[in-house]
């Protein structure tokens, strides 16, 4: 009976973690579609649509993994963060 509450835990949060990954295609998306030759008006709805399930695939992967996964694979996700040196806890240590 554990072991099964195990699998499915383990399932949601593989799923979670896909659908955030996943929701980089609409991110994707959002930023092609003013590329193309399409009308202006038809670029506005599919841009604005795409970056409406964008959010709502990113923030539905979030509530499958909990609060705490969420948080961590929401700072892997920040492009801001991915060519930041990290610092160790020993040079925390000494700059404090």
């Amino acid at each position: 009976m554990e072991n099964e509450k195990r699998k499915q835990k383990n399932r949601r949060i593989k799923l979670g973690i896909f659908l955030m990954i996943f929701s980089g295609v609409f991110f994707a998306a959002t930023l092609i579609f003013p590329l193309t030759q399409l009308p202006v008006k038809t670029k506005v709805i599919a841009s604005t649509t795409s970056f409406i399930l964008m959010e709502i695939v990113f923030w539905s992967g979030g509530l499958l993994v909990g609060k705490e996964l969420f948080t961590r694979y929401k700072k892997k996700l920040n492009p801001v963060s991915w060519f930041r040196k990290s610092t160790t806890s020993t040079e925390e240590n000494v700059n404090n």
